[in-house]
Protein backbone atom coordinates (compact mmCIF):
# COMPACT_ATOMS: atom_id res chain seq x y z
CA UNK A 1 0.00 0.00 0.00
CA UNK A 2 2.70 2.42 -1.14
CA UNK A 3 1.78 6.04 -2.32
CA UNK A 4 3.12 7.90 -5.46
CA UNK A 5 4.22 11.66 -4.37
CA UNK A 6 4.77 14.18 -7.23
CA UNK A 7 7.09 16.88 -5.95
CA UNK A 8 8.85 19.52 -7.37
CA UNK A 9 12.38 21.01 -7.06
CA UNK A 10 13.77 20.74 -3.25
CA UNK A 11 15.80 23.60 -3.15
CA UNK A 12 13.02 26.24 -3.63
CA UNK A 13 9.70 24.79 -3.76
CA UNK A 14 7.89 24.94 -0.04
CA UNK A 15 5.07 22.98 -0.82
CA UNK A 16 6.72 19.54 -2.32
CA UNK A 17 8.84 20.22 1.66
CA UNK A 18 5.69 19.78 2.96
CA UNK A 19 4.17 16.87 0.97
CA UNK A 20 7.63 14.80 1.50
CA UNK A 21 7.50 15.48 5.41
CA UNK A 22 4.39 14.69 5.83
CA UNK A 23 5.67 10.96 4.47
CA UNK A 24 9.05 11.17 5.92
CA UNK A 25 8.34 12.16 9.59
CA UNK A 26 5.60 10.08 9.98
CA UNK A 27 7.17 6.44 8.82
CA UNK A 28 4.37 6.60 5.85
CA UNK A 29 5.18 4.47 2.78
CA UNK A 30 6.07 6.64 -0.56
CA UNK A 31 7.42 6.83 -3.88
CA UNK A 32 8.61 10.14 -5.37
CA UNK A 33 8.92 11.34 -8.87
CA UNK A 34 10.57 14.34 -9.84
CA UNK A 35 8.27 17.60 -11.51
CA UNK A 36 9.91 19.74 -14.00
CA UNK A 37 8.81 22.84 -11.77
CA UNK A 38 11.52 24.88 -13.70
CA UNK A 39 12.23 22.92 -16.58
CA UNK A 40 9.14 23.39 -18.24
CA UNK A 41 7.58 20.13 -18.61
CA UNK A 42 5.45 20.49 -15.21
CA UNK A 43 1.69 19.84 -17.45
CA UNK A 44 3.25 17.05 -19.25
CA UNK A 45 4.33 15.51 -16.41
CA UNK A 46 1.47 15.94 -14.01
CA UNK A 47 -1.08 15.20 -17.47
CA UNK A 48 -1.51 11.75 -16.05
CA UNK A 49 -2.98 12.97 -12.38
CA UNK A 50 -5.38 15.07 -14.20
CA UNK A 51 -6.70 17.84 -12.98
CA UNK A 52 -3.77 18.04 -10.96
CA UNK A 53 -1.59 20.83 -11.81
CA UNK A 54 0.81 22.38 -9.08
CA UNK A 55 3.26 20.17 -6.59
CA UNK A 56 2.86 18.10 -4.57
CA UNK A 57 0.39 16.14 -6.07
CA UNK A 58 -0.64 12.22 -4.47
CA UNK A 59 -1.83 9.28 -5.87
CA UNK A 60 -2.85 6.83 -3.37
CA UNK A 61 -2.61 3.00 -3.71
CA UNK A 62 -6.09 3.08 -5.10
CA UNK A 63 -4.92 5.25 -7.67
CA UNK A 64 -6.93 8.24 -6.76
CA UNK A 65 -4.97 11.71 -7.53
CA UNK A 66 -4.78 14.67 -4.71
CA UNK A 67 -3.19 17.98 -5.28
CA UNK A 68 -3.06 20.72 -2.19
CA UNK A 69 -1.05 19.96 0.79
CA UNK A 70 -3.96 20.38 3.38
CA UNK A 71 -6.00 18.12 1.61
CA UNK A 72 -3.45 15.41 1.33
CA UNK A 73 -2.77 15.95 5.36
CA UNK A 74 -6.33 15.63 6.43
CA UNK A 75 -6.59 12.82 3.84
CA UNK A 76 -3.28 10.78 5.34
CA UNK A 77 -4.32 11.75 8.72
CA UNK A 78 -7.82 9.60 8.01
CA UNK A 79 -6.47 7.06 6.75
CA UNK A 80 -3.55 6.22 9.00
CA UNK A 81 -4.75 7.38 12.53
CA UNK A 82 -2.71 5.73 14.52
CA UNK A 83 0.24 7.87 13.01
CA UNK A 84 0.33 10.71 15.24
CA UNK A 85 -0.18 13.27 12.30
CA UNK A 86 -2.64 15.80 14.14
CA UNK A 87 -1.74 15.77 18.01
CA UNK A 88 -4.12 12.94 20.29
CA UNK A 89 -5.26 15.93 22.84
CA UNK A 90 -8.22 17.12 20.96
CA UNK A 91 -8.01 20.59 22.27
CA UNK A 92 -4.23 20.75 20.99
CA UNK A 93 -5.61 19.05 17.63
CA UNK A 94 -8.09 21.90 17.28
CA UNK A 95 -5.44 24.54 17.32
CA UNK A 96 -2.79 22.73 15.20
CA UNK A 97 -6.03 22.75 12.17
CA UNK A 98 -5.70 26.18 12.89
CA UNK A 99 -2.29 26.86 12.48
CA UNK A 100 -1.85 24.98 9.72
CA UNK A 101 -4.73 26.11 7.73
CA UNK A 102 -3.55 30.12 8.83
CA UNK A 103 -0.48 29.03 7.08
CA UNK A 104 -1.74 27.50 3.66
CA UNK A 105 -4.05 30.47 3.06
CA UNK A 106 -2.17 33.19 4.94
CA UNK A 107 1.21 34.86 5.24
CA UNK A 108 1.12 36.33 1.94
CA UNK A 109 3.81 39.31 2.70
CA UNK A 110 6.41 36.98 3.74
CA UNK A 111 5.76 34.36 0.88
CA UNK A 112 5.71 36.65 -1.97
CA UNK A 113 9.02 38.70 -0.06
CA UNK A 114 10.97 35.86 0.23
CA UNK A 115 10.67 32.85 -1.52
CA UNK A 116 12.13 29.90 0.11
CA UNK A 117 15.64 29.05 -1.09
CA UNK A 118 17.42 26.66 0.62
CA UNK A 119 20.87 27.09 -0.92
CA UNK A 120 21.38 30.75 0.26
CA UNK A 121 21.07 32.67 3.51
CA UNK A 122 21.51 36.28 3.00
CA UNK A 123 22.79 39.16 4.89
CA UNK A 124 20.87 42.99 4.32
CA UNK A 125 17.44 42.43 3.68
CA UNK A 126 15.23 44.71 4.54
CA UNK A 127 11.54 43.24 5.84
CA UNK A 128 8.81 45.76 4.90
CA UNK A 129 6.18 46.44 7.51
CA UNK A 130 3.75 43.61 5.87
CA UNK A 131 6.23 40.96 6.00
CA UNK A 132 7.60 42.23 9.90
CA UNK A 133 3.48 42.08 10.62
CA UNK A 134 3.18 38.50 9.53
CA UNK A 135 6.41 37.57 11.81
CA UNK A 136 4.43 39.07 14.90
CA UNK A 137 1.27 36.99 13.66
CA UNK A 138 3.28 33.82 13.18
CA UNK A 139 5.46 34.07 16.18
CA UNK A 140 2.09 34.86 18.33
CA UNK A 141 0.43 31.07 16.86
CA UNK A 142 3.97 29.32 17.72
CA UNK A 143 4.18 31.07 21.35
CA UNK A 144 0.68 30.08 22.02
CA UNK A 145 0.60 26.20 20.46
CA UNK A 146 3.74 26.11 22.78
CA UNK A 147 2.49 27.68 25.81
CA UNK A 148 -0.22 25.92 26.18
CA UNK A 149 0.73 22.44 24.26
CA UNK A 150 4.73 22.16 24.11
CA UNK A 151 6.01 20.46 27.29
CA UNK A 152 9.12 22.42 26.94
CA UNK A 153 10.38 20.59 23.56
CA UNK A 154 11.54 22.26 20.55
CA UNK A 155 8.13 21.19 18.39
CA UNK A 156 4.51 23.16 18.59
CA UNK A 157 2.67 20.82 20.04
CA UNK A 158 5.37 18.27 22.06
CA UNK A 159 5.55 15.60 19.55
CA UNK A 160 6.33 16.67 16.01
CA UNK A 161 2.97 17.02 14.34
CA UNK A 162 1.29 18.33 10.67
CA UNK A 163 1.70 21.91 12.32
CA UNK A 164 5.28 21.43 12.16
CA UNK A 165 5.33 20.25 8.67
CA UNK A 166 3.37 23.39 7.68
CA UNK A 167 5.66 25.97 9.12
CA UNK A 168 8.91 23.86 8.27
CA UNK A 169 9.28 26.00 5.07
CA UNK A 170 8.55 29.19 7.35
CA UNK A 171 11.25 28.16 9.52
CA UNK A 172 13.50 27.73 6.21
CA UNK A 173 12.32 31.67 5.22
CA UNK A 174 13.28 33.10 8.47
CA UNK A 175 16.37 31.19 8.49
CA UNK A 176 17.62 32.16 4.94
CA UNK A 177 16.78 36.18 4.69
CA UNK A 178 17.97 37.07 8.84
CA UNK A 179 14.55 37.55 9.40
CA UNK A 180 13.86 39.28 12.73
CA UNK A 181 12.49 37.49 15.69
CA UNK A 182 12.57 36.89 19.46
CA UNK A 183 14.74 34.15 21.19
CA UNK A 184 11.46 31.69 21.77
CA UNK A 185 10.96 31.84 17.76
CA UNK A 186 14.24 31.58 16.94
CA UNK A 187 14.99 28.30 19.11
CA UNK A 188 11.43 27.05 16.98
CA UNK A 189 13.39 27.81 13.53
CA UNK A 190 16.66 26.36 14.74
CA UNK A 191 15.08 23.01 15.36
CA UNK A 192 14.04 22.91 12.19
CA UNK A 193 16.83 23.71 10.82
CA UNK A 194 18.60 20.48 12.62
CA UNK A 195 15.59 17.89 12.16
CA UNK A 196 17.79 15.22 10.11
CA UNK A 197 14.90 14.86 7.63
CA UNK A 198 14.87 18.43 7.09
CA UNK A 199 18.35 18.50 6.58
CA UNK A 200 18.48 15.47 3.83
CA UNK A 201 15.90 16.92 2.09
CA UNK A 202 18.35 20.28 1.55
CA UNK A 203 20.75 18.05 1.19
CA UNK A 204 19.71 16.52 -2.17
CA UNK A 205 18.37 19.70 -3.03
CA UNK A 206 21.82 21.19 -4.01
CA UNK A 207 22.86 18.37 -5.90
CA UNK A 208 20.97 20.32 -8.61
CA UNK A 209 21.94 23.37 -10.52
CA UNK A 210 20.52 25.67 -12.86
CA UNK A 211 22.18 28.25 -15.01
CA UNK A 212 19.78 30.62 -13.91
CA UNK A 213 19.24 30.14 -9.90
CA UNK A 214 15.23 31.06 -8.84
CA UNK A 215 14.66 33.81 -6.38
CA UNK A 216 18.74 35.38 -6.68
CA UNK A 217 18.77 38.49 -5.14
CA UNK A 218 21.17 41.10 -4.88
CA UNK A 219 22.60 40.85 -1.59
CA UNK A 220 25.69 39.17 0.20
CA UNK A 221 25.20 35.85 1.23
CA UNK A 222 26.36 34.93 4.62
CA UNK A 223 27.31 30.85 6.05
CA UNK A 224 23.69 28.72 6.46
CA UNK A 225 22.58 29.28 10.11
CA UNK A 226 21.78 25.34 10.31
CA UNK A 227 24.32 22.98 11.77
CA UNK A 228 27.68 23.17 10.18
CA UNK A 229 27.69 20.05 8.06
CA UNK A 230 31.10 17.65 8.21
CA UNK A 231 33.95 18.66 5.96
CA UNK A 232 33.89 16.12 3.09
CA UNK A 233 34.83 16.60 -1.04
CA UNK A 234 34.12 14.39 -3.92
CA UNK A 235 37.19 12.90 -4.91
CA UNK A 236 38.04 11.06 -8.67
CA UNK A 237 38.81 7.78 -7.26
CA UNK A 238 39.19 4.65 -4.48
CA UNK A 239 39.62 2.59 -3.42
CA UNK A 240 37.08 2.79 -1.03
CA UNK A 241 36.24 1.45 2.41
CA UNK A 242 32.88 0.22 1.52
CA UNK A 243 31.99 -1.68 -1.67
CA UNK A 244 28.35 -1.17 -2.13
CA UNK A 245 26.55 1.93 -2.47
CA UNK A 246 25.19 2.62 1.04
CA UNK A 247 21.75 3.83 -0.38
CA UNK A 248 21.12 1.53 -3.32
CA UNK A 249 23.79 -1.57 -2.58
CA UNK A 250 25.02 -1.32 -5.94
CA UNK A 251 28.77 -1.55 -6.70
CA UNK A 252 30.23 1.89 -6.08
CA UNK A 253 31.97 3.84 -9.00
CA UNK A 254 31.45 7.38 -7.21
CA UNK A 255 34.02 8.58 -4.32
CA UNK A 256 34.21 11.00 -1.49
CA UNK A 257 36.73 11.81 0.96
CA UNK A 258 35.83 12.42 5.10
CA UNK A 259 38.57 12.81 7.36
CA UNK A 260 41.14 10.70 4.95
CA UNK A 261 38.94 8.34 4.56
CA UNK A 262 37.26 7.41 1.22
CA UNK A 263 33.94 6.02 0.61
CA UNK A 264 32.29 5.44 -2.33
CA UNK A 265 28.35 5.29 -4.18
CA UNK A 266 26.69 3.80 -7.22
CA UNK A 267 26.40 7.40 -8.80
CA UNK A 268 27.07 11.34 -8.67
CA UNK A 269 23.58 12.12 -6.56
CA UNK A 270 24.32 9.83 -4.38
CA UNK A 271 28.02 10.93 -3.40
CA UNK A 272 26.95 14.89 -3.81
CA UNK A 273 24.28 14.63 -1.42
CA UNK A 274 26.09 12.97 1.22
CA UNK A 275 29.12 15.38 0.33
CA UNK A 276 26.53 18.18 1.44
CA UNK A 277 25.56 16.94 4.78
CA UNK A 278 26.71 13.69 5.46
CA UNK A 279 25.43 13.29 8.90
CA UNK A 280 21.88 14.09 7.22
CA UNK A 281 22.03 10.22 5.87
CA UNK A 282 21.52 7.51 8.67
CA UNK A 283 22.65 4.92 6.08
CA UNK A 284 25.97 6.30 5.49
CA UNK A 285 26.74 7.46 8.85
CA UNK A 286 26.22 3.56 9.97
CA UNK A 287 29.71 2.87 7.24
CA UNK A 288 31.26 6.14 8.66
CA UNK A 289 30.94 4.35 12.85
CA UNK A 290 31.74 1.21 11.46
Amino acid sequence: MTYDLYLGDKTYSSWSLRGWLMFEKFGLPVRTTAVGLYSGTMAADLAPLAPARLVPVLRTPEGDPLQDTLAIAETLAERHPDAGLWPADPSARILARWLAAEMHSGFTALRGACPMNLSRAYQGFAPSDAVRADLARIALLWATARSRFGAGGPWLFGDYSLADVFYAPVAARIASYDLPVEDEAAAYVAAHLADPAFRRWRAEGLTQHYDTEPYAMDLPSRPWPGPAPLLARAVQSGPAENAACPYSGQQVGHFMELDDRIFGFCNATCRDKTVNDPEAFPAFMAIYHS
